[in-house]
């Protein structure tokens, strides 16, 4: 039986079409056959079906437990792009392991093209996930009549509200994309929008949507668990705001920049630069949220009662197939072993994230040791970590470079990740864990606001020293490269260094060359944007590539 999570065509199409032209009839009819339409017609009978079947099935796509599907939590997709395409962390290739065809080194040295799988995964993710949105609308649409009016609104407004960030992260990776809001579009009616009219679309679709959102919290359990709430959709405009001279910017590669004091966006009625309308959004949210008084609070066993985070992908291993990959994938395999997981031994941090928590230094920040696992390592019982040779395990921090093939430290380099308790219940090898993943809290609120403040002219300095009070951190004085390392510090390994680096224009690659490639030239800036897969251009011949590739 069909459901509204089911896409028509099976069997006829590709992985391509489906992924992202599968609302477009031109590749493939959606003229429902007759099976389909009883199975529409049974799945929206009543209120309750229509509800579950075009509202809270879409949840089933914020995370993931196949490779590229979900926001986070899964390998080789969207949190990969943002976490590896950044300075803040590496897959070195190990010998044989982690090679996958230069994939990763591709990732550190910026060096990608349209032919990237991390690409092709991430786009065709967050459209086969619009795709879904847009039917989920129409359905509604069509069955209005056995539902409230107080009802359609609500449920059209969360779907709508969730799609607008599925186009944000398009919008943040891939800059211009087709904007497409129904499933009866032809080919040649999918255009490819410039990079400001989707900034305005989403930005419009979320403040018109939140309106009828439910101002509800949406990470303790309950009706709204996991949900996109008032809230949640408060703090994607802040983003919006936040990075608003980015994302306006239709030629990215003219190295002229635009000034968040003369963008002036619409706030419910009020026009307000670019800086005061996040600090209007972060000063709402900071009405709803805390700090909690211990930073690992936030990543434990069970922590839907975290009074910090504002909207996560909801873990339960008897009861959602949502994973967490990102632990077992860089842990060693003895390491991980010794907590009864599976590990994969491959990311760590940078050379540059060393540096920037002062690793080794007398000044080494509190949050390193809550986030990352360095020299020699304990099981749960304190008892040392033994390697495959039986000497201590011991993770080699500054040893981490590119290629560690022929190295000594070709297992153990690098300091790996930490973060998250972990659940000594978990299933499937650890990756059905019970600690929900995080992906927006009020620490970013706090952050966002201050740097706001800064770029006013304002005095952000309260906020940013607030957050780093709260981690045992000494204080220091705000400025641009204190914001942005104090980001990395507070937010390490939850998907937001890349965003974070090409808004401060910090945004390149740690790679400087060697005997086989030179460094790519990022000085035009074409790289804050990544290429539209080359699948897609085919496809549409309509589209052209992004600047530079």
């Amino acid at each position: 039986m069909n459901t509204i999570h089911q896409i028509v065509c099976r069997g006829r199409r590709s992985l391509l079409l489906l992924g992202f032209f599968a609302l477009l009839p031109a590749s493939c009819s959606l003229e429902e056959h007759p099976q389909d339409q009883i199975a529409d017609e049974l799945a929206h009978a009543t209120p309750e079906m229509l509800f579950k079947n075009t509202v809270t099935t879409l949840y089933n796509y914020v995370g993931g437990a196949t490779d590229g599907q979900g926001l986070q939590g899964t390998c080789r997709g969207i949190y990969d792009l943002q976490t590896f395409g950044s300075d803040e962390a590496i897959i070195p290739t190990r010998g044989h392991d982690w090679y996958d065809g230069e994939m990763w080194q591709h990732m550190y040295r910026h060096s990608w093209d349209g032919d990237h799988e991390l690409l092709y995964n991430s786009w065709t993710y967050l459209y086969k996930a619009i795709t879904l949105c847009n039917r989920s609308i129409e359905h509604l649409a069509e069955s209005r009549n056995i539902i409230s009016d107080q009802e359609y609104k609500a449920y059209t407004a969360e779907v709508r509200a969730l799609r607008a960030i599925y186009y944000w992260y398009l919008l943040d990776l891939f800059g211009r994309v087709p904007i497409v809001t129904n499933t009866r579009l032809s080919m040649n009616e999918v255009l490819q929008s410039e990079r400001s009219e989707l900034f305005h679309f989403v930005y419009d679709e979320l403040v018109e949507a939140s309106y009828d959102l439910e101002k509800q919290n949406s990470v303790s359990q309950g009706d709204y668990y996991g949900r996109v709430t008032f809230d949640v959709a408060l703090f994607v405009l802040a983003k919006l705001a936040l990075n608003a001279e980015i994302y306006l910017d239709d030629d990215w590669t003219d190295k002229e920049y635009l000034d968040g004091k003369e963008i002036m966006l619409d706030v419910y009625g009020q026009k307000m630069n670019a800086w005061e309308t996040v600090i209007f959004f972060c000063n709402y949210l900071a009405n709803n949220y805390y700090l909690e008084p211990v930073y690992s609070m936030n990543f434990v066993v069970r922590n839907e009662n975290s009074a910090e985070n504002i909207w996560v992908i909801p873990m339960d291993k008897d009861l959602y197939g949502n994973t967490q990959q990102n632990i077992m994938r860089s842990w060693h395999y003895r390491h991980a072993d010794a907590y009864g997981i599976t590990g994969e031994n491959g990311s760590c941090a940078t050379l540059n994230t060393l540096r920037v928590f002062g690793y080794g230094t007398d000044d080494e920040d509190p949050r390193f040791e809550l986030n990352y696992w360095a020299d020699e390592v304990y099981d749960r019982n304190g008892e040392l970590v033994l390697d495959r040779t039986g000497n201590p395990l011991v993770y080699y921090p500054n040893a981490v470079k590119m290629d560690l093939s022929y190295d000594p430290f070709v297992e153990t380099a690098g300091a790996r990740m930490k973060k998250y308790d972990i659940d000594k219940n978990a299933t499937k090898n650890g990756i059905l864990m019970d600690n929900d993943i995080v992906l927006f809290r009020f620490a970013d609120v706090l952050l966002m606001r201050a740097e706001a403040k800064w770029r006013n002219g304002q005095d952000g300095s309260f906020d940013f020293n607030n957050v780093r009070d709260r981690a045992g951190a000494s204080f220091r004085e705000l400025t641009a490269e204190t914001l942005l390392d104090e980001r990395l510090l507070e937010l390490c390994w939850e998907g937001w260094r890349r965003q974070d680096m090409i808004r401060f224009r910090q945004y390149k690659s740690l790679f400087t060359g060697d005997e086989f490639d030179d460094p790519v030239d990022e000085s035009d800036g074409h790289t804050t944007v990544f290429p539209i897969p080359k699948d897609m251009l085919i496809l549409n011949p309509h589209f052209t590539q992004n600047p530079g590739y």
